[in-house]
């Protein structure tokens, strides 16, 4: 009696494929036409930070070409120990913060409203994203002359409409500052959050919500178990995105109180640093603070999007 083995997998297998290295002429043809960009983009982008991190390093200072020398890390310690500088960058944090979280909450609760069917609904969202639409400084502008202006401003015309010839006429750009440059960017950067948040409420599961109004949850209890959830990862991504640009932010501030009563946040004191006291070496400082900053923020932004994109796949 003979045995017969049965044949091995390796055996069994087919034979794989021989695998063919891509030409590396039709490679290089494909990409070529992307060159361009690339180097346009290193010329504009890299090689000026790459200027502005060695000047940070050197005491420059403009009126005195002749008088530089290598600091090392002099300038960096200067931006984070001056009390003007400590101060712009406690600014830049506190106009961050407030503007952002004001205009996600006002964002949500629009991108709510926007969520449901209406007449007119086409119209009433391209007047919401008309501001974010504005270029900056020409919002600043509005803000600071047709609204806050203390003689003509639709603010104090309203007050005067209202309570007559005695009603109160405050400055509200000398004696509110911060609040002022405030709700210019919260108008401003309101509907950016409302486009964010709505186009993830649209991405929910409308079957599992109707499947939990059956079960008899109310609107309260749909938003707080599943809609919320749902939309952390839209919440987050409006929160970094949002921090990058109002980190960088310098047209409001720059227009409406020009740095002063307390508002000069870190870009506009590397201006008034470079610009007005000529040190190169200590705005090349802050500057490089700045973009660090707006990196580790871009960093999560692109780890949250890339989540969302894997989520969307993955459905």
């Amino acid at each position: 009696m003979t045995v017969t083995t049965p044949p091995t997998r390796a055996a069994t297998a087919p034979p794989r494929p021989a695998v063919r290295r891509p030409d590396r002429l039709r490679a290089w043809a494909t990409r070529a036409p992307l060159l361009p960009a690339l180097i346009f983009m290193i010329l504009v982008t890299q090689l000026p930070f790459v200027a502005t991190l060695v000047i940070s390093f050197f005491d420059w200072n403009a009126l005195y070409p002749d008088d530089r020398h290598f600091a090392g890390f002099a300038n960096y310690s200067e931006v984070l120990s001056t009390p003007e500088l400590r101060k712009s960058v406690w600014t830049t944090v506190l106009l961050t913060v407030t503007v952002v979280l004001v205009s996600l909450v006002l964002g949500l609760v629009l991108a709510l409203l926007l969520d449901r069917r209406f007449r007119g609904r086409a119209a009433v969202r391209t007047m919401l994203i008309a501001p974010f639409l504005l270029v900056p400084i020409a919002a600043a502008l509005l803000w600071k002359h047709v609204l806050f202006n203390p003689e003509y401003g639709l603010f104090n015309g309203v007050l005067h409409w209202i309570g007559g010839d005695g009603a109160a006429q405050p400055d509200w750009i000398s004696e509110m500052p911060l609040t002022a440059v405030e709700a210019s960017l919260i108008w401003q950067w309101t509907p950016f959050m409302t486009l964010i948040l709505l186009a993830g409420l649209q991405s929910r599961d409308p079957q599992l919500i109707e499947a939990a109004r059956m079960d008899g949850a109310n609107d309260w209890q749909v938003f707080l178990h599943i809609t919320l959830p749902h939309m952390r990862r839209y919440l987050e991504l409006s929160v970094l995105l949002g921090s990058i640009y109002i980190v960088q932010n310098f047209d409001a501030v720059y227009t409406i109180t020009s740095g002063g009563l307390g508002t000069a946040n870190l870009p506009y004191t590397i201006y008034q640093t470079f610009y007005q006291a000529h040190e190169n070496g200590l705005a090349s400082a802050a500057g490089v603070i700045v973009v660090i900053g707006s990196l580790v923020l871009a960093t999560f932004a692109l780890r949250v999007v890339s989540s969302l994109f894997r989520a969307e796949v993955s459905r």
